[in-house]
């Protein structure tokens, strides 16, 4: 559009504007702290339209208006000559702001649209300007944006050839980038001159290194990388995030809920209409189902409504028995007006429709008001009643897991989406704009369905004709609606950027049309009218689809290779089109290529332009297409060309972007991935702080970020190859690159940020050969890889369940359907990084002299195989004959079947934990096994007999036949000496303290802290204690206020005792129901405040209610199901064990440590053998993935340990000061019989959750505070030793740096 506007003098920074029906317009011009920019800002009042500001730019001289990069948030492009910016409602004002970062723009000029009513605002029939004062442009020496000064400084290190720079060198750089920067502008250089010079300089240098021959496998290639602050890249999930209660803000929807009642909300719904809302509520009223659908709209306004009774496209005249008032029955639908309802923020307009309890499918709808129809991106609106029976699926292979009516409405109206591509897209974002709420189940219902589309498992257009146009609109409005949510729910974004690479791009009105327009072009300029050419142009003007991008390569690569039809064929397979998929098209393309060869140039030319066109609207991922639709590109040949394209760049982007995305855009097939690696994730990281907020064009940056994202991938695995003879450090550089990509796509990354700030500590202390270094990273890595195994985990319990309901459903090949989320797993970087761990991980094995196995408890055997996925799951199984398991899983807390003789598994519980403890005590074979071929190779031997025998630090099988087996001196174990309970009697006492200890009053873990104190010296530290007794809890079960909860426990033990083991839950839920004598508490006061013990009763009734809830779960802990079996298998009688209470003050520690003073894995008397974690050791002993930090020390040279293990547990268990009750049992520390550990303690407080940052942990990273510690635990485990002149099993905790004992045993 052109100015055409009276003339004007300096316009003041404020002007107001008079419109018609009283609306008045504010414009306020200012400026910014942000450089040479200006700030406009308007201000609608008195507005009750959803108005559009129509706008351009004005360069000093012309009168064509410009259209600057960057735009708010929802601005579309009109006929590329004007802007178009929808006003957004806050409160009762209408407002737009936009920033002007162009210096050259003089003027906005603008008129105003109402598009509902498709009428114009003008200022005496010419535009309205509003000219930028001349005070707010820059300062003549403007401060040096520091992107620029950035970009100069990398632009000086490249110089001196990417050195390794300290955090100094880097200061010093970045400063003498400033001084060069400010001594041109001293020179009268603007700052657009030195963005344009820094750009020139960049390219130039781009184009000098794509000149120079490319060195493959050269060492310096990759030898050092740049090591990123990942740190401000976190980003946790916000609780609550996968619930579906994470609404998106809504002023209406908070209106309506506080208006009629939040209560018994079945459903809720938004719809977005430019300023005004449409919200739907479902509620139950008195046992009727009712609709309310309110809006915000001003004056008369009509709800025009059906029902359907089978599937959403039906729509049935309502029976008139339920319409409300104000409504009239019409040709095949129900009319009702809106009715006025006050509100403290002023009036709404509801209708009411009591359904009372029909049974109907849902409500179909559209509304008249301001003189028009409003529809649902040309939809009807639809409310599913789907929801009034069953959100959330509920049984196995009934949609569990899934949100059941979303994937219900899918499979109903599947048959309308299969007609084109525009129907799949609208009523995609129709079910997307309904199911957010649901949050990301909701979310991944879309996703699966796209996905299965994208797959071509479902059809894409059946007797349909539609406009490429049509298509790519319908895509543009999904894409709109999925960028709104993007910034709405960043929880969901994850699966937003899978939704988004399933699509293409779209966009509105000549984006698709230019796919018509431009096929007749091609054909036109090249002579090929007739054939498969003709074929495909029918295909492309009847129904557009992502095929047309493959089809259109196939015929470049065709025409490059001087028309080899067998390349056409290739190209296309190689892409999953056949000749009988090109011949089911609804237009069928059964013909093959032909083409003049004197055309060759030409049609290159032009495929390559038409190819850029289809990437435009159906390639969401391809890198190239996405970084020309940011840069902005102009495509125009002349004389009977293409016709001209012209897409404008996006705003915002760094000139650091600019420059890695025109170095991407020129090495992207570069053999040497490891410079092209460095660009792409630059760029990333350049991108990251643009996809966090609105932005006018975010949709395109999302885009660029995913095909960034996969370029990383694809160009990682095309350097696979080369990696086979590269050096250690390249592998781990590469590591480094797709740990950093995989950060920057993850939401809850908090576990892979800490793992990459620890892989560069490895990587910094890299010593070639040297084990202790190797061992370090090892533990990296293994932690690296548990954190991909639980994202692989979620997804396949988010993911699959939607996948197997939906894909049934539809009639997806069950081959598809079972290896659904394996696929999306696939395509990620996380395979990737799999594939990289694993080609180093037996390099760092080699290095640390690890072999392929931990052997925890080195006993040989012989036995039949069985592979199973879990150890928890045969627990409670009874093996006949002596069976060696492969289990995929062991927790740590697990109890060891009978007739197990060994386990094998990849797992890595720590040594000291409870299932490892109680192998080496029942002369269990068990071993961690880190090769997977082994694995592999051990598992194939399914049901056939082996030996193991040990081996220095390893294992060795070999087959037997049965009858080697039976002969052997394996099968039988030894048998176990009678072991028997004394069972305890109360002694008349509720609570005792730590002086009347006794054999008969507590257990030995309270014995031996009585023991302890006043023997060791004072650096080791002894935790005050006081205990209940033996028989306290048989005493008050049998009271009075009890007898109901004795009566039901009693029944429920005879039960168990026949053998219905599901009881013990109800033991233990009734156990946590009785209540306390005031006697008991009476006594624990007293005896805990002369012990100097914090009572809890202090703070309040609530405090001493929960400590009180903590005793009770440690007596019922005696009816957990392990301990249960443990006691069975031990034929103990289990009545006879009676449970004492440990009370102690729990010390916040820094770090627990678990001390075996005679080395359990060897055996060995003169070592000692440590575990530490960080924080409480819960999550040592107990089922807690990673293994902790070990340590052995020689008793003879107790001063220099020898490190054995780093750590690689993910996570930390931490706690305020508070009380810990610990289970103290007359069946823990038998001879002969492993109790100890099966029983639980339990803090008053929770524990919080802390995922672990080794990068920065003092035991790591401070050798000498570690050698302080691990002399202070090797001192303390040798003094308990001599103390009991026996091998200990020691618990403690450090705390600033002091050692705490809290509890010893014998060491069985």
């Amino acid at each position: 559009m052109s100015s055409k506007s009276a003339s004007y003098s300096q316009t003041p920074p404020v002007q107001h504007f008079e419109l018609s029906e009283g609306m008045q317009l504010k414009v306020n011009v200012s400026g910014t702290s942000n450089g040479c920019t200006a700030k406009v800002d308007f201000q609608l009042t008195n507005c009750s339209l959803p108005l559009i500001l129509h706008w351009g730019g004005i360069y000093h001289g012309q009168k064509n208006w410009v259209l600057p990069a960057d735009f708010p948030s929802g601005t579309r492009t009109y006929k590329k000559n004007a802007l178009q910016t929808p006003f957004v409602k806050n409160g009762e004002i209408f407002s737009i702001t936009i920033h002007l970062w162009d210096p050259k723009i003089l003027a906005i000029e603008f008129v105003l649209k109402d598009e509902r009513h498709d009428r114009w605002f003008k200022l005496n029939e010419g535009n309205f300007r509003i000219d930028i004062p001349k005070d707010l442009k820059c300062a003549s020496h403007p401060t040096i944006p520091k992107e620029l000064v950035e970009h100069k400084a990398h632009l000086l290190w490249e110089s001196k050839g990417q050195p390794r720079n300290s955090p100094q060198q880097e200061k010093e750089e970045y400063e003498a980038a400033l001084s060069e920067l400010n001594s041109q502008l001293s020179k009268g250089i603007s700052l657009d001159e030195l963005r344009r010079n820094l750009l020139v300089e960049s390219n130039k240098r781009t184009a000098d290194n794509k000149e120079r021959p490319t060195v493959v496998n050269s060492p310096s290639a990759s030898s050092y990388h740049k090591r990123q602050d990942v740190s401000q890249w976190l980003n946790k999930r916000s609780k609550g995030g996968t619930k579906g209660t994470n609404f998106p803000s809504s002023a209406l929807l908070n209106r309506i809920e506080k208006s009629a009642g939040g209560d018994d909300v079945i459903l809720r719904q938004t719809f977005r209409l430019g300023s005004s809302e449409i919200v739907v509520l479902l509620k139950m009223v008195k046992d009727d189902h009712h609709i309310l659908v309110a809006t915000d709209m001003k004056g008369a306004t009509m709800l025009h409504w059906g029902v359907s009774k089978l599937s959403a496209g039906e729509w049935l005249v309502p029976p008139s028995e339920i319409l409300p008032e104000r409504s009239k029955l019409v040709d095949g639908a129900c009319q009702t007006y809106f009715k006025d309802i006050p509100t403290e923020e002023g009036f709404l307009q509801v209708v009411d429709i009591n359904l009372q309890r029909r049974d109907f499918a849902g409500v179909p709808f559209i509304i008249w008001s301001g003189g028009s129809w409003i529809k649902n991106n040309g939809s009807n609106f639809y409310i599913s009643l789907k929801s009034m029976s069953s959100k959330y699926g509920k049984g196995a292979g009934d949609g569990k897991g899934t949100v059941k009516w979303l994937l219900d409405e899918i499979s109903e109206r599947e048959k309308d989406a299969e007609r084109s591509l525009m129907h799949r897209f609208n009523i995609a974002t129709e079910l997307t704009e309904r199911c957010k709420n649901d949050g990301e189940l909701g979310l991944i219902g879309i996703l699966v369905w796209l996905r299965f589309m994208a797959c071509r498992q479902l059809t894409w257009n059946k007797n349909y004709n539609v406009k490429p146009r049509e298509i790519s609109v319908a895509q543009d409005k999904l894409i709109d609606l999925l960028q709104r949510i993007y910034i709405e729910q960043p929880n969901d974004r994850e699966i937003l950027r899978l939704i988004m690479a399933s699509i293409g791009r779209g966009g509105e009105g000549d984006v698709g049309q230019r796919i018509r327009d431009e096929i007749l072009v091609l054909q036109r300029n090249n002579d090929c009218k007739g054939g498969m050419m003709e074929e495909w142009h029918q295909k492309l003007h009847n129904n557009s689809s992502p095929d047309d991008v493959i089809i259109c390569q196939a015929l470049l690569d065709y025409v490059r290779s001087d028309f080899d039809i067998g390349v056409y064929w290739r190209t296309l397979n190689a892409n999953g089109l056949t000749k009988s998929i090109l011949a089911s098209y609804d237009r069928p393309i059964l013909s093959e290529p032909h083409f003049t060869a004197g055309t060759k140039g030409e049609l290159i030319r032009d495929l390559t332009s038409y190819l850029q066109t289809l990437k435009a609207v159906h390639s969401g991922a391809d890198i190239e297409s996405a970084i020309a639709a940011c840069l902005g590109y102009t495509f125009k040949q002349g004389h009977d060309s293409m016709s001209g394209v012209q897409v404008q760049s996006v705003g915002g982007l760094s000139l650091k972007l600019r420059e890695n995305l025109s170095i991407v855009q020129m090495h992207i097939e570069d053999k040497n991935i490891f410079p092209l690696l460095e660009k792409l994730l630059e760029s990333r990281i350049e991108l990251r702080p643009l996809l966090l907020k609105p932005h006018g064009r975010l949709k395109d940056l999302l885009f660029l970020d995913l095909a960034l994202d996969s370029a990383v991938r694809t160009s990682m695995e095309r350097g696979f190859k080369e990696l086979n003879t590269s050096h250690l450090q390249d592998i781990m550089s590469s590591i480094s690159l797709v740990l950093e990509n995989i950060c920057l796509s993850t939401v809850d990354n908090e576990d892979i940020i800490y793992c990459a700030k620890d892989w560069y500590r490895t990587c910094e202390l890299f010593k070639s050969n040297d084990d202790q270094w190797a061992l370090q990273t090892k533990a990296v890595l293994d932690r690296i890889r548990m954190a991909l195994t639980d994202k692989a985990q979620y997804y396949q319990k988010m993911v699959q369940p939607s996948a197997q309901y939906l894909g049934e459903l539809l009639c997806v090949e069950k081959g598809a359907i079972d290896i659904f989320t394996e696929e999306l797993i696939r395509a990620g970087s996380a395979s990737t990084l799999s594939l990289l761990i694993n080609r180093l991980d037996p390099i760092l094995r080699k290095i640390a002299n690890l072999g392929c196995w931990q052997v925890i408890s080195p006993v040989e055997v012989c036995g039949f195989v069985t592979a199973i996925n879990e150890l928890i799951s045969v627990q409670r199984k009874i093996y006949r004959r002596p069976t060696i398991i492969i289990a995929n899983k062991v927790g740590g807390e697990e109890e060891i079947p009978d007739g197990v003789v060994a386990v094998l598994t990849p797992d890595m519980p720590d040594v000291l934990s409870h299932v490892s403890v109680r192998a080496r005590n029942s002369k269990v074979c068990f071993a961690t096994c880190f090769d997977q071929s082994i694995l592999r190779d051990l598992k194939s031997k399914e049901g056939k007999a082996i030996s193991i025998r040990v081996r220095s630090t390893s294992l060795v099988y070999s087959d037997i036949t049965s009858s080697d087996l039976y002969l052997g001196p394996f099968i039988f174990p030894p048998i176990p000496p009678t072991i028997t309970l004394r069972k305890k009697s109360f002694g008349g006492k509720y609570a005792i303290s730590v002086e009347e200890f006794t054999s008969d009053t507590v257990g030995a873990k309270s014995r031996n802290i009585q023991f302890l104190r006043g023997r060791v010296p004072s650096w080791i530290k002894v935790p005050t204690s006081v205990a209940l007794p033996f028989g306290v809890f048989e005493t008050i079960l049998l009271a009075y206020i009890n007898k109901d909860l004795a009566n039901k426990i009693s029944s429920f033990i005879r039960l168990v005792n026949d053998g219905d083991l599901s009881k013990l839950r109800a033991i233990q839920e009734n156990i946590l129901q009785i209540k306390a004598p005031s006697q008991l508490i009476n006594e624990l006061k007293s005896k805990m405040k002369s012990s100097k013990i914090a009572w809890p009763g202090d703070e309040g009734d609530e405090r001493w209610n929960q400590a009180w809830q903590a005793i009770k779960k440690v007596w019922a802990s005696k009816w957990n199901e392990r301990a249960y079996i443990s006691c069975r298998k031990a034929k103990l009688n289990h009545s006879d064990l009676c449970m004492a209470v440990l009370v102690q003050e729990i010390i916040s520690a820094d770090y627990a440590f678990v001390t075996h003073t005679r080395n359990p894995l060897s055996g060995d008397p003169s070592e000692i053998y440590t575990e530490i974690v960080k924080g409480l050791g819960e999550t040592l002993v107990g089922a807690y993935p990673g293994r902790a930090m070990s340590f052995i020390t020689k008793k003879s040279n107790i001063k220099f340990p020898i490190i054995v293990g780093y750590p690689s547990k993910q996570m930390g268990l931490f706690i305020k000061k508070s009380i810990i009750f610990r289970s103290d049992s007359n069946g823990e520390d038998l001879e002969g019989y492993a109790g100890a550990g099966l029983y639980d303690s339990v803090p008053m407080d929770k524990e919080d959750e802390v995922i672990l940052d080794y990068s920065c942990d003092r035991l790591i990273v401070d050798k000498s505070f570690q050698s302080s510690i691990f002399l202070k635990i090797a001192e303390a485990g040798k003094f308990i030793e001599g103390l009991y002149g026996s091998a200990q099993d020691i618990e403690g905790v450090v705390k600033d740096g002091e050692v705490y004992v809290v509890q010893t045993r014998p060491q069985v």
